[in-house]
């Protein structure tokens, strides 16, 4: 299982360090994580996301050009048309879908073609970050073989939740974990001991 750690903003070099599989950066102004600053030289396994929410195909194309990102991760309304201009880049699309209680799944369809990743987060007040977790066994009506990041208030407190949900039928397809603001000693800065501790614990 392959981890993601978003949010990126301040100890970056430390946290590559222990080689999460994706360590992904926010361009969005309202976020407390927005991010504006120079990402360290990475290591080459480690792929770098941009998030990014409903924002100008313009801004997002350059901003994927200025920081060599890998993959382009959309968290607002965009359309599968737009994922399919974003795609045209050469960048792999991550496209969020927000889950509380319920979730119609044949949304998905329009988007098979353009998308090479979902992401499903925890529906709330926020784009993401919101601390808690959507209900996970909506997922049993998952639909799609497309690969997905299970993403929305995972915690180190969690862990025990997130094992039995990997050897559930609904995880077939789960190909990474996407955490965040549970792992922060403020926004931005991660806590580096306890995502080691995660994502030895994702290993076993």
């Amino acid at each position: 299982m392959k981890l993601k750690v978003c949010g990126m903003k301040y100890n970056i070099a430390e946290i590559a360090d222990f080689q999460p599989d994706y360590m992904g950066f926010i361009f969005y102004e309202k976020s407390p994580r927005h991010f504006e600053g120079v990402i360290p030289e990475l290591p080459k396994a480690i792929k770098k996301v941009g998030v990014f929410v409903d924002e100008d195909e313009s801004f997002i194309k350059r901003i994927s050009k200025e920081y060599n990102l890998d993959c382009i991760q959309l968290h607002g309304h965009e359309s599968p048309e737009f994922c399919n201009s974003i795609k045209s880049i050469g960048k792999q699309i991550i496209k969020v879908f927000s889950i509380k209680n319920t979730f119609d799944f044949s949304v998905l369809k329009d988007y098979e073609a353009v998308c090479d990743y979902y992401l499903f987060d925890t529906k709330g007040k926020l784009p993401g970050g919101n601390g808690y977790s959507f209900n996970w066994s909506v997922l049993e009506d998952y639909n799609s073989t497309k690969p997905f990041f299970l993403s929305g208030g995972i915690g180190l407190e969690n862990t025990d939740n997130i094992m039995s949900f990997l050897r559930r039928q609904e995880s077939k397809y789960c190909c990474a974990i996407d955490v965040n603001s549970k792992f922060e000693i403020e926004p931005g800065l991660k806590n580096i001991k306890d995502l080691e501790r995660f994502k030895n614990e994702l290993s076993r």
